[in-house]
């Protein structure tokens, strides 16, 4: 039986669909492997445990990054410590306890969304203004990573609502029928559910979060000494990386250097949540 011209369209539809899907993954792909082995064939002959354990000297051209490692991880603290139980509380409140069609939940996802295209340099400047003068924080460890919370909270309540949504309405209809209580449904039943969308909203979090430099130059500093409390000011990974491309003559190598370890922490930090999440589906 010959194929008629609507099939022989259908079939080229198909894999122009195909060759356009994998030729965007291989550029992609390509992509990111040609930054990677730039970085690493530039920066891998600086990476030792003397420079991952010694302090910056010379502005930065030579010593290491221990302090600037020590202030990002206090920052992510911060961003993810007072962002991820607001965007939860928010997400189930949306998600949950107010109707899809409510004038205020219809506001507040239209502010979210507007907020989640706000450029970075645009809240670094809101941090300065709110967190470092009006509330006297100032130039700190507090400071940037409250920004940076400001900067995912959008995002993370996004996907943690988008997640609780996608739960089958059946789960909650038999947690009824079993007697528990809409407390107990959400502790017991939903929000293990939702456990990938947590993690996926995490995972996006984090990566903006760590690779920030426009808005924790306003907040967090250059300085590049080890902080004694999150009230002192700290150099983020990001904020190394710029100042000693930019700023620093004789910076690129400790720069390439400090970019393969950026990487690193970015692919270990997603990785580890994708097994869990994956992990956890299994279970």
């Amino acid at each position: 039986m010959g194929v008629d011209n609507n099939q022989k369209i259908a079939i080229y539809k198909d894999w122009g669909l195909k060759l356009l899907v994998w030729g965007t993954v291989l550029f992609i792909t390509s992509i990111f492997l040609w930054i990677a082995i730039d970085v690493a064939s530039n920066g891998i002959g600086q990476i030792s445990w003397e420079f991952l354990t010694t302090e910056p000297r010379n502005a930065g051209r030579s010593g290491g990054i221990l302090s600037v490692l020590i202030s990002t991880g206090l920052i992510l603290l911060v961003c993810l410590g007072s962002a991820v139980p607001l965007g939860l509380g928010t997400a189930i409140l949306l998600a949950e306890y107010t109707p899809i069609q409510n004038w205020f939940a219809r506001w507040v996802r239209r502010s979210l969304d507007l907020l989640a295209g706000v450029p970075s340099i645009v809240f670094g400047l809101f941090g300065n203004a709110f967190f470092c003068i009006y509330l006297g924080l100032g130039f700190s460890i507090l400071s940037g990573g409250l920004t940076l919370a400001c900067m995912i909270l959008p995002i993370l309540i996004r996907t943690i609502e988008m997640g609780l949504r996608s739960v089958p309405q059946d789960y909650r209809l038999a947690a009824v029928s079993l007697g528990l209580s809409r407390t107990s449904t959400l502790v017991h039943v939903l929000l293990p559910s939702a456990i990938p969308s947590l993690l996926a909203g995490l995972i996006l979090g984090m990566g903006r979060a760590i690779a920030e430099a426009a808005a924790l130059i306003y907040t967090s500093g250059y300085v590049d000494r080890t902080p004694e409390s999150l009230f002192d000011s700290g150099r983020s990974l990001s904020i190394h990386i710029y100042d000693l491309s930019m700023n620093v003559p004789g910076g690129d190598k400790n720069a390439y250097a400090s970019v393969l370890v950026l990487l690193v922490l970015l692919l270990s930090i997603n990785s580890i949540t994708t097994g869990f999440s994956r992990l956890w589906i299994s279970k």
